[in-house]
């Protein structure tokens, strides 16, 4: 057994791998486990890095551990899906970390002894296809897609990210401040498992493998990685100020038991969802990264790769 620890330089504020490695190093050394270092070049780099390793080794188990944030996780299992000999895990140094958070039971993520000496579990993913800027792909998610409101946050974000002093989930608030002046949301057709869940314009959609997203946003209460189904939750285009009050419970995760709330919003879980837009092309934010489309159709893939969780203290 060989681990890995790609390193994406580029995550959060930045990785310090003067303190990261020396700790890995050491930790590894404690547990008797071999450990390698490479720091991603681009974007795309590591699903590059994981495919290549696990084409040249079909035999022996490989481990990978994602340090960045749910991006380069995402590239990371895009790489080693597939290939049985693969577990791929998180070194959560990223923005949102939301793929970790589903893991209320497991040790934690950042301490690297109880990583390295964790267990193995299979969980599910999220296949995907259709044409993404511009190109047919067949590509899978570990957590969650957004669509409408939510994924006009997560690109207001990552603008107001550029700007000095604003950050994290300070940068998140206020992406919703903005984007609900605005209030934009999408106009879309929407089908899980043959029955038309919305045709028409909605304040968002999110289809769901984990619960968060948004750095802790627990959109998705019911989301289970193992559970072999995806969740989709559609809000209905509300007025602003009933958005205002709904939204401090939709960070808890806990709008789903609001009064009337059935009339709002729709939630269940599905085995297949194909959602287009019914006018020219919609914005798509898979685990944090935005991509232009002309339609997705989703697919679960129960037990489709193995996740490395830390030991409990």
């Amino acid at each position: 057994m060989k681990t890995y620890f790609v390193i994406n330089p580029a995550a959060g504020s930045g990785i310090d791998t003067n303190s990261l490695i020396p700790s890995v190093t050491e930790a590894a050394v404690n547990c008797g486990q071999e450990v390698f270092f490479y720091e991603t070049k681009c974007v795309g780099d590591a699903e590059r890095f994981t495919k290549e390793l696990l084409a040249e080794n079909t035999s022996e188990e490989l481990r990978f551990i994602a340090c960045g944030g749910d991006g380069t996780f995402n590239e990371i299992l895009n790489g080693a899906i597939g290939s049985p000999n693969a577990v791929i895990s998180v070194f959560p140094s990223g923005t949102g970390n939301d793929f970790v958070r589903n893991f209320t039971e497991a040790g934690d993520f950042r301490d690297i002894n109880a990583l390295l000496q964790g267990s193995v579990i299979d969980c599910d993913a999220i296949e995907y296809s259709g044409v993404i800027d511009g190109d047919f792909r067949i590509r899978y998610c570990g957590n969650m897609f957004n669509i409408g409101f939510d994924c006009n946050v997560v690109d207001k974000t990552s603008e107001l990210k550029t700007k000095p002093l604003i950050s994290g989930s300070f940068a998140y608030l206020m992406g919703v401040a903005v984007t609900l002046i605005k209030k934009k949301g999408a106009d879309l057709k929407i089908v899980a498992d043959g029955k038309v869940l919305c045709d028409g314009p909605l304040l968002l959609t999110s289809i769901a493998n984990g619960s968060y997203c948004g750095g802790g946003v627990k959109s998705n209460p019911y989301a289970d990685v193992q559970d072999g189904k995806i969740d989709i939750s559609v809000i209905k285009d509300l007025g602003r100020l009933r958005f205002i009050t709904l939204f401090p419970k939709y960070q808890k995760g806990t709008h789903l038991d609001a009064p009337n709330i059935d009339d709002l919003v729709t939630n269940l879980k599905a085995e297949e969802i194909t959602i287009t837009p019914r006018r020219g092309v919609m914005r798509l934010c898979v685990d944090g990264e935005i991509y232009t489309t002309e339609g997705i159709l989703f697919r679960i893939q129960p037990g489709a790769f193995r996740l490395l969780v830390p030991k409990k203290p």
